[in-house]
């Protein structure tokens, strides 16, 4: 380890025994909100607190080996195991103590939106949707459709999911830690189910993904709201509700807007319309206040044009291509399926060599 980190391993650790004299506190369950960002910090150090202990019992162990080596010769074969052991410890707290995502061990709101192409891309929506909701059953996670319309033959134009993970998340692994590189523009080739002359078609769909944002993440005066209500509206345009149940929130300050008109009633619609405001007010802070987060975001969606893809879905050869890292696999299927972890890994292990190289985590 570098000559910074032992301290900043003593410093974790240290907040590690704050954190568990924190928790055995019956007094802090008492606050919910602060409870979970507790026990969520705590799980995210626990495994730096095992690692560091198993390397410091091994050190001991291989001392005490050593000093019996000179005595009986039998332990020196010992003594060598566990050396050749200690390297492999030291890597693993490497990892670990490498700087990471802050916002890790969130859940999501994930935003698809169709882009060019038509109905075809309202199609593809419809599919990443599934793909999505497949892949959060997968690693047991629970998904909510806040809002979402629906094209005429039966794609999306515009849907939000609200991804969570269930109980507090092992080693501060969240939903975000697995999702964050989804952000961007997907593409498709394949042929329409509305091409009669078989051409293979491209279009794309734009992803949106950002970390749900509690509301002591964000401060929102609601002095800077105006809140619009509507009839909410189903395919093609034709209303489907006879009350204004729709909400349209619009932050002034910033000019973002949030709506949602899939619940029953207003006073429902407005919860689900702040949650993905707080979310996006989050995003924008990061973009303020971290100018690697102001590029990240600028990867994601800016327009969702097919030249600005960051991944291709070819049906043609069933195969998946993420632009970033180079990365291609022949079992398209299996990934619209849900099986994601391929790609999803390789993002991942290419943000991880990149950080332990002290370069720029990978763009998202």
């Amino acid at each position: 380890m570098g000559s910074a980190e032992p301290g900043r391993l003593i410093a974790l650790l240290e907040e590690f025994a704050e954190l568990e004299k924190q928790l055995a506190d019956p007094a802090l369950h008492a606050d919910p909100s602060r409870a979970r960002t507790v026990g969520r910090r705590y799980a995210e150090l626990t495994p730096i607190h095992r690692t560091a202990a198993e390397l410091e019992q091994l050190r001991a162990d291989l001392a005490a080996a050593q000093e019996l080596a000179a005595e009986d010769a039998a332990f020196g074969a010992e003594a060598e195991t566990l050396a050749a052991r200690i390297p492999e410890l030291e890597q693993r707290l490497a990892e670990l103590l490498a700087p990471r995502d802050p916002h890790d061990a969130k859940d999501v709101i994930l935003e698809i939106k169709a882009g060019e192409g038509g109905e075809e891309s309202a199609l593809f929506a419809g599919d990443l949707l599934r793909m999505y909701e497949r892949y959060a059953e997968r690693r047991g996670w629970q998904v909510e459709v806040i809002d979402s319309q629906e094209s005429d033959l039966g794609g999306v134009k515009d849907v939000a999911l609200a991804v969570k993970s269930r109980g507090t998340p092992e080693g501060g692994n969240g939903v975000w830690s697995r999702l964050k590189w989804e952000g961007g523009v997907h593409r498709v080739q394949r042929v329409p189910v509305t091409e009669s002359s078989g051409r293979i078609h491209t279009s794309a769909a734009g992803v949106l993904v950002m970390p749900e944002a509690e509301e002591v993440d964000v401060t929102i005066d609601p002095n800077d709201l105006r809140i619009d209500v509507y009839r909410s509206s189903g395919p093609g345009g034709q209303s489907v509700n006879t009350t204004d149940s729709a909400v349209r929130i619009t932050h002034l300050p910033t000019g973002v807007v949030a709506s949602c008109q899939n619940e029953k009633s207003q006073l429902q619609n407005r919860e689900q319309a702040m949650r993905i405001l707080r979310a996006r007010l989050l995003a924008i802070a990061q973009q303020e206040a971290e100018a690697a987060a102001a590029d990240a975001r600028k990867a994601q969606v800016r327009t969702v044009d097919r030249s600005e893809r960051i991944r291709t879905y070819n049906f043609p050869q069933n195969r998946i291509t993420d632009h970033r890292i180079n990365y291609t696999a022949y079992h398209l299927d299996l990934a619209l399926g849900g099986d994601l972890d391929g790609v999803l890994d390789a993002l991942a292990d290419a943000d991880r060599q990149a950080r332990l190289a002290g370069e720029p985590a990978l763009s998202r």
